[in-house]
C-alpha cells in the first residue's frame, strides 16, 4: 500500500456527482491495487513520429475529459474489460485443450505455474520498466506479446496436439506479458479519471463480471468448436485492449522524461520509497499473512468441500455467487466515500471469516451461497478502498514500482497457501484449518483497525 504525500496527488472528487468509478485490476487481480494522481502536461508538442508518445487530452475538463466516462476512461475500461474477459478463458483452454490431448491432469497445474511463475517473478522489472518508457507504452507493447503468444495456442490446438514444452514456454510468455501491463494500471486510474474511487469502483464491478462471464464463455465455446477456439478468441481480447489503450490521448506526466539512473538503482529507489510509507509496507506486511493464512487456502479448500458434498455444479454457483457480492461491494463503494478508507475497509473484511465458518462447519448449500455471497463484496469493497488510497496517497513517479511489490508480495503468497493448503488440509482437516484460517482473518483486521498509520489515513482532500 501506499504513502501519503502532497506532491502531485490528485484528491478524491467528493463532492462530484458525476457518474461512476472505477477498480483496480489484478490481477488481477492479485488481490493488489494501487492508484492516481492528475498529471499536469509539460509546454510542447509530443516527438514527432513516435505513435506511443503520450499525446494531449482531447477534451478539457481533467484526465481525458470532463466526467468519469470521458473519452481516455472509456477507453481504459473496454481495455480492461476485454482483457480480463480473455484471462476469464484460459484456465478453461488449457484444461480443456491438454485433457482433451490426453495429457495427465498434472499437465494443467504446471501450465498455469508457468504463466504464474513469470508474472510474479518479472512483475517488479514491469514497474520499473513503466516508469522508464511510460505505462501506456508497457502496456500496449504487453498486449501485443501476450496476443502473439495465444494465436500461436489458438493454431496449435487448432491443427493438432502441441508439445508440453511448447505450452508451457507460450504460457509463461502470457505470464511475462501480465508481469509489463499490471503495474502501469495502478498509475493510469488516476490520469484517466479526476474520481478516483467511483473509477475504481466501476473497474471492479467490471472484473466481477468478466471473472464470471470469460470462464462460461470459454466452456460454451469449447463444446461448439475446440481449445483452439478459446485462444483464438483469448488472442482477440488482447488485440482490442491494445488498440484502445493505443487510441487514449494522455497528458505527458512531469516524471516521463526524468533522468533515470540504472535499472539496479531504481529497483532500489522503489524499495525505499515502499519503506518510507509505514501504513504502505503495514498494510502490505499484514497482506503477506493474509494471502498465506486465508486467501491461499480458501479457494482450493472451498472447491474440494463443495464438490464432495454437493457436486461440481454447486460448486461452479457458488462461484457466481461469489462474483455477484464483488458486483455488490463494488457498487457500494460507488456509494460512500469513508473518511478513513482503510478503517472502512477493515471493517468489511470480517465478513470474509463468516464464509470461511459456514464452510468448515458443513452448512447448507443456501448459507453456503450467502457466506460466498458477503465474502465477494467484502473483498471487492477493501479491494477499492485500497486502490483508491494507494493511487491518491503515492506520487505518480514511485507508483508502478510500489504497485509492482504489492502485486509481487501478494502473488507469492497467495500462490504458496494455495500449494500448502492440501497437504495441510491432509494432516490437521480442512474444516480445522479453514477455522484456523477464520482467525487469522480476524487478527488481520485486529491489527489493520489497531494500527494507527493505517486506521488514521484519511482519504485524500480530507483535512
Amino acid at each position: 500500500m501506499e504513502k501519503p504525500t502532497e506532491r502531485a496527488s490528485t484528491p478524491d472528487a467528493a463532492c462530484d456527482t458525476r457518474t461512476s468509478p472505477t477498480l483496480p485490476p489484478t490481477a488481477s487481480s492479485a488481490p493488489t491495487p494501487l492508484g492516481p494522481q492528475v498529471l499536469s502536461a509539460p509546454p510542447g508538442p509530443p516527438a514527432p513520429g513516435d505513435p506511443l508518445t503520450e499525446l494531449p487530452p482531447l477534451d478539457a475538463g481533467g484526465p481525458g475529459g470532463a466526467g468519469l466516462w470521458n473519452r481516455n476512461f472509456r477507453y481504459f475500461f473496454v481495455a480492461r474489460t476485454v482483457a480480463l474477459f480473455g484471462d476469464g478463458m484460459i484456465p478453461v483452454a488449457l484444461t480443456a485443450g491438454l485433457l482433451g490431448a490426453g495429457r495427465p491432469a498434472s499437465s494443467v497445474g504446471f501450465a498455469l505455474a508457468a504463466w504464474m511463475g513469470p508474472l510474479a517473478v518479472f512483475v517488479l522489472f514491469g514497474g520499473v520498466l513503466a516508469d522508464r518508457f511510460t505505462p501506456r507504452r508497457m502496456m500496449i507493447i504487453a498486449d501485443a506479446l501476450r496476443l502473439g503468444g495465444a494465436s500461436v495456442l489458438a493454431v496449435a490446438f487448432a491443427t493438432g496436439n502441441p508439445p508440453l514444452w511448447a505450452v508451457y514456454a507460450l504460457s509463461s510468455v502470457a505470464g511475462v506479458g501480465a508481469a509489463l501491463f499490471q503495474p502501469g494500471v495502478a498509475s493510469t486510474v488516476p490520469r484517466v479519471s479526476t474520481d478516483v474511487q467511483r473509477a475504481n469502483a466501476v473497474l471492479r464491478v467490471s472484473e466481477a463480471l468478466m471473472t464470471m462471464a470469460g470462464p462460461a464463455f470459454a466452456g460454451a465455446l469449447v463444446g461448439i468448436a475446440s481449445a483452439g477456439a478459446v485462444y483464438a478468441a483469448n488472442a482477440a481480447t488482447f488485440a482490442v485492449s491494445g488498440i484502445c489503450l493505443f487510441l487514449m490521448r494522455l497528458a505527458p506526466a512531469p516524471h516521463d522524461d526524468a533522468v533515470r539512473g540504472t535499472f539496479v538503482a531504481e529497483l532500489a529507489d522503489g524499495w525505499r520509497e515502499f519503506r518510507a510509507r509505514s501504513w504502505l509496507w503495514g498494510v502490505i506486511a499484514v497482506w503477506t499473512v493474509y494471502g498465506f493464512a486465508v486467501l491461499g487456502p480458501m479457494l482450493p479448500l472451498t472447491a474440494v468441500l463443495v464438490t464432495e458434498g454437493h457436486g461440481s455444479g454447486a460448486y461452479g454457483m457458488l462461484m457466481a455467487v461469489s462474483g455477484a457480492g464483488s458486483v455488490v461491494g463494488g457498487l457500494l463503494a460507488l456509494r460512500l466515500r469513508p473518511s478513513h478508507p482503510l478503517a472502512a475497509g477493515a471493517v468489511a473484511l470480517p465478513l470474509v471469516a463468516v464464509n470461511l465458518m459456514v464452510l468448515a462447519l458443513g452448512m447448507p448449500l443456501p448459507v453456503l451461497a450467502a457466506g460466498q455471497l458477503l465474502a465477494g463484496g467484502a473483498a471487492a469493497f477493501w479491494l477499492v478502498m485500497w486502490s483508491t488510497t494507494v493511487q491518491t496517497h503515492v506520487p505518480p513517479e514511485a507508483l508502478n514500482r510500489l504497485h509492482a511489490y504489492d502485486v509481487a508480495g501478494s502473488l507469492l503468497m497467495v500462490a504458496a497457501g494455495r500449494a500448502l493448503a492440501g497437504p495441510v488440509a491432509e494432516a490437521v482437516g480442512a474444516p480445522e484449518l479453514l477455522v484456523a484460517a477464520a482467525v487469522v482473518n480476524m487478527g488481520v483486521v485486529g491489527v489493520l483497525l489497531v494500527a494507527r498509520p493505517i486506521r488514521g489515513l484519511r482519504r485524500k482532500g480530507l483535512a
